[in-house]
């Protein structure tokens, strides 16, 4: 009954471009490149690549396939396929629940940018320390927070076809002509630091794409590999019930194979053009040392950059914060979109009613972590070694305990209880060839397991390599 009463995407293009809407967000660019960065560019791209053509090929058919098979969201989903899993459909429940809490906040910031390019104050922000001071400002990031909450909370009342895909397919491909030049910019650029050192955009592109293994040792390719994983989860928007969520909607005679494909593809080339254009600017202007920024990376780099350019700097400033805006827009309404369809099939409210209640929670859990800046502001370490305050602890839960978990019951459940020829008997529902079928029955069975458990118990701190 459920199936018949939803909306759906109108086409395997709608699907992809609203998928990858879902998948093309802050997490490519802004949360890509200062990872990239902090791990040491050349490496860490080496390591994400792999991951992507394995892990994220499997974990990605594995929901979509899920989804449109029982076309039930992410809540339903597991207790339709087998009544004693359907506890995994209400742990996925809380990754895009917990996530939502601060992916509002993000989309503030860049909002923030928005305005100060619109303003014609460009400059401004290119100084240091003009970030800080506007995360920690104590009612400005909650205004421009909720403004972008009220933008996301309107497109997903307008439901899938109306909302989400009509705004994915006019976005996403200005958002990447935009991010390509940028980056092809960024590569003409040189500059001279306080220590009388020139260095370049093309010297800076060499960090970012050479892998150096200098001084590499096991705790480091671990580390570098939880933050490659944690990454694919929040880019690909797997094991977090939104791609079970979407892929309920799609048609049956979608080729979910070639979907699949198309999905990564377009993920994985805007992160890699985003870092190719961030990445750059940060050592130019920063040296190595400056790519350790972190969540930053992109606030303090990027400005510099748009002023480097002069009278134009202001207009391609002012397009890139826009675009970056509608990117976390997408994004944001993946995750709210799945919370509407959880909540809706928990507490059979209408549809229309339960957005403007999930909007109004987020509102107050978003407000929290805006005042973790200011007044609620406290360091804690992590059991991942890492250091953080409010919104990195949201970001831990959510992207190094929880999807690695569902990961690892997921693939247990998909690859010995269900059996790979469930998830294979849909993808090729539709008359087309799955392909990778062989190497995904090996890896769903035997490789995600293993991994998803060692890096489970890596970053919750009981297996230390580091």
């Amino acid at each position: 009954m459920e199936h018949k009463k939803k909306s759906g995407f109108s086409g395997s293009l709608g699907f992809v471009l609203a998928a990858a809407g879902s998948a093309v967000g802050v997490g490519n660019i802004w949360r890509f490149p200062y990872l990239a960065a902090q791990d040491g560019g050349g490496l860490f791209l080496l390591v994400y690549l792999g991951l992507v053509l394995t892990f994220g090929f499997t974990l990605l058919t594995t929901d979509i396939a899920i989804g449109r098979r029982t076309k039930q969201n992410a809540l339903q989903a597991f207790g339709t396929m087998h009544r004693k899993w359907n506890f995994l459909g209400k742990l996925t429940f809380l990754v895009p629940a917990i996530i939502m809490t601060y992916y509002t906040v993000i989309g503030g910031w860049v909002s923030k940018y928005v305005l100060v390019y619109l303003t014609g104050r460009g400059p401004a922000a290119a100084e240091d320390g003009y970030f800080t001071r506007f995360i920690t400002a104590p009612v400005a990031p909650i205004v421009l927070m909720l403004l972008f909450l009220a933008a996301t909370a309107i497109v997903v009342y307008f439901g899938v076809e109306k909302g989400i895909e009509r705004f994915s397919k006019a976005v996403m491909p200005g958002l990447l002509v935009l991010v390509i030049v940028i980056a092809v910019f960024v590569l003409t650029l040189k500059q001279t630091g306080p220590d009388g050192v020139q260095r370049t955009g093309l010297q800076g592109l060499g960090v970012y794409l050479i892998p150096n293994f200098e001084g590499l040792t096991v705790g480091r390719f671990l580390r570098i590999l939880l933050d490659a994983m944690s990454q694919l989860f929040f880019s690909l928007s797997v094991s977090m019930g939104i791609m079970i969520t979407y892929g309920s909607y799609v048609k049956d005679e979608v080729n979910l194979s070639r979907s699949v494909r198309q999905i990564e593809i377009f993920d994985t080339g805007v992160a890699l053009l985003a870092g190719a254009m961030i990445v750059p600017a940060v050592f130019m202007f920063s040296g190595t040392e400056g790519m350790a920024q972190g969540p930053s990376l992109m606030f303090e780099a990027l400005p510099k950059v748009f002023t480097a350019m002069g009278g134009v700097g202001h207009v391609v400033g002012l397009a890139f914060f826009v675009m970056l805006g509608f990117a976390a827009l997408t994004s944001c309404v993946s995750i709210l979109e799945t919370l509407v369809a959880n909540c809706k099939t928990l507490f059979h409210i209408p549809r229309k009613k339960m957005c403007i209640i999930i909007s109004a929670v987020s509102a107050g859990a978003a407000v929290l972590i805006c005042l973790g800046y200011n007044v609620l502001f406290f360091s804690v370490a992590l059991p991942n070694g890492t250091n953080g305050q409010l919104l990195d602890v949201m970001d831990y839960i959510s992207n190094s305990f929880l999807m690695p978990l569902i990961s690892l019951l997921t693939s247990l459940f998909v690859g010995w209880v269900m059996k790979p020829k469930w998830i294979e008997e849909e993808m090729e529902s539709s008359g087309h060839t799955f392909h990778g079928k062989r190497m995904y029955s090996f890896m769903i069975r035997f490789v995600v397991p293993v991994i998803m458990a060692v890096l489970f118990l890596q970053s919750t701190g009981i297996m230390t390599f580091f």
